[in-house]
């Protein structure tokens, strides 16, 4: 479990293949909930590779920013599209398995 104070403010680096422009590679947040909900709603899935949310001084990559979103600690609602595609990777179910 990560224990991160989601009000503290937060800075975003995104790879810069996934960044349109120089602006886009870093975005400054008040909250670090704010900051994880942008990486998880607004960011193309693929952009999580390779770019890094900073919080307190703490790096969190890729998996890292989708565990924090998931987390029961996490302060804001989440999205149901961010939901549909986090459980698209879960494992088969069993019913699944069968057809």
């Amino acid at each position: 479990m990560v224990d991160i104070d989601y009000n503290a403010r937060a800075e975003l680096f995104v790879a810069k293949r996934y960044a349109k422009t120089a602006s886009a590679q870093y975005r400054r947040f008040a909250k670090a909930s704010e900051a994880v909900q942008y990486c998880i709603e607004e960011l193309p899935e693929n952009a999580l590779a390779g770019s890094f949310l900073e919080v307190d001084e703490r790096r969190f990559e890729g998996k890292a920013i989708r565990a924090l979103y998931e987390a029961g600690a996490y302060p804001l609602s989440r999205a149901k599209q961010a939901t549909t595609r986090a459980s698209a990777h879960a494992a088969p179910t069993q019913a699944a398995v069968g057809m």
